[in-house]
């Protein structure tokens, strides 16, 4: 079965503030992505296709399908469209700061920095700097259980008996709670240990899912090559480390 990412992230004080461009053609979202932030995004959905037509190389139209696209590295492929093939657009910094978020959000961290460097060199005035200003720590992947990482709240607590277990897998991060619980499901029905977690991200609650336990790090490697490949994944090795060994 194939593991379905929701990734929609939903900053609308920032996002309706579109940024001075040279694209002086796009078509205004604004109404759009107002519809969306009052609970109906299925009324945009439909539109998108239409608007597509009228507008084939929009970019705002472009970024207005990646923040309703249901499926995560859809809309990573969309926003990464809109950063390298019209970077004068509106919503460039938008797209560069949902993909800082969506690789923060997943622990990759060194992509994460990739992306908050472009976005300070590129967008220098973009309100979304306000929101991503946190030290992205040097190592990919690491999980505090029971702390705070600047902004970020990590929640796990590892009973005692599991203290052997070193490593985990962060498979997805979703904005949605529904959506991770059905990809936690799909992990314990075929008989694999599985949690959701909560991780605030700049302002955004992103809910975690977490598969399997292991006591090195190359299990968990190659346990990782497995999974994302079976369920189609982009998932890395999280390091758990807990207060005790601070």
């Amino acid at each position: 079965m194939r593991a379905t990412f929701f990734f929609i992230l939903t900053l609308f004080c920032f996002t309706i503030i579109p940024r001075e461009n040279v694209y002086a053609q796009e078509k205004d979202i604004i109404p759009y992505l107002k519809q969306i932030e009052r609970g109906n995004k299925q009324i945009v959905e439909k539109e998108i296709p239409i608007l597509q037509i009228k507008y084939p190389k929009d970019p705002s139209i472009l970024f207005l399908k990646g923040v309703v696209t249901g499926e995560g590295q859809t809309a990573i492929n969309i926003y990464s469209d809109v950063l390298n093939n019209y970077p004068g657009s509106r919503y460039a910094d938008a797209s560069t700061y949902r993909l800082y978020a969506y690789y923060y959000a997943l622990g990759n961290y060194t992509k994460a920095k990739d992306y908050l460097d472009v976005l300070k060199a590129e967008y220098p005035q973009s309100p979304y700097l306000s929101i991503a200003k946190r030290n992205v720590p040097d190592k990919n992947s690491i999980l505090v259980t029971g702390s705070h990482v600047g902004n970020e709240v990590i929640k796990t607590t590892p009973k005692s008996t599991e203290e052997e277990y070193k490593f985990t897998i962060q498979a997805g991060a979703f904005s949605l709670a529904g959506n991770a619980e059905s990809l936690k499901k799909e992990f314990t029905d075929d008989g694999y240990f599985s949690v959701v977690e909560d991780k605030l991200v700049a302002g955004t609650n992103f809910h975690i899912v977490f598969i399997g336990k292991f006591v090195n790090q190359d299990d968990a490697k190659s346990f990782l090559k497995q999974i994302n490949s079976k369920y189609n994944l982009n998932g890395v090795v999280i390091k758990l480390e807990s207060l005790s060994d601070k």
